[in-house]
């Protein structure tokens, strides 16, 4: 397809504030302190020495679940605020609670390189008419910007794809002019494909050279479906 994709466009949460102490504790303690119902995290980056704090292990498995890897938090250390990402979450997945969160922190004023899922809106024509096969190359985008530019998602509208054969392109998604595609721009980020229908042709009665039909024919389409739900 040519030209900017509509409707594609970058989703941006709500500021995220968590609460956090600094801590000195280890080893066992900490075993103590998640009992106490707290969380052990660490903070570091390129311009910050680590730092080992403590969060409310309850509000804060509340707010992170909302976030991504490509998600801007902010930390309250003790009246001290640090922009960062979500680099590691630790979980018990038998208990089902968070162990230990790492975090990076950034630089407002730095750009900085992340990974953006990406999210498919929309129904595709060529899927919903002409019964094609969306498929999906690529999941996410690998973006530079600055962080406070930086998107919760992309979505991408596949109602621009109107026949079999249509395809979006990375250069064809509109996102601000603040963010810098890492991707090669020719990547194809999806297409509706032709279903594949494959027939098995009975002979037909009487005809001289027609061999007989045992069984009926049979029909094998592969089905699109419509990508009118948001992913995850």
């Amino acid at each position: 397809m040519q030209g900017m994709v509509r409707g594609a466009r970058g989703v941006k949460m709500e500021k995220v504030v968590i609460k956090a102490t600094k801590r000195d504790v280890a080893g066992k303690q900490v075993k103590a302190m998640r009992r106490e119902g707290k969380l052990p995290a660490v903070i570091y980056g390129r311009h910050t020495e680590p730092i080992n704090v403590t969060l409310d292990a309850h509000s804060a498995s509340l707010a992170l679940a909302k976030v991504t890897s490509s998600s801007l938090v902010t930390l309250d250390v003790d009246g001290t605020e640090y922009p960062a990402l979500v680099r590691e979450k630790q979980r018990d997945f038998i208990k089902n609670r968070l162990l230990h969160v790492d975090f990076l922190a950034v630089s407002l004023t730095e750009k900085i390189r992340a990974t953006v899922g990406l999210n498919f809106v929309g129904v595709s024509p060529a899927v919903k008419d002409y019964n094609a096969v969306l498929v999906k190359n690529l999941e996410q985008l690998h973006i530079e910007c600055l962080p406070s530019d930086l998107p919760e998602n992309i979505s991408i509208d596949i109602s621009v794809m109107a026949r079999p054969g249509d395809g979006i392109r990375v250069r064809e998604v509109a996102i601000s002019d603040k963010i810098r595609v890492l991707e090669n721009p020719d990547t194809m980020v999806a297409v509706a494909t032709a279903a594949k229908v494959e027939e098995e042709v009975a002979a037909v009665p009487g005809v001289e050279g027609a061999a007989p039909a045992e069984e009926e024919p049979e029909l094998s389409v592969e089905r699109g479906k419509k990508e009118d739900e948001e992913e995850e």
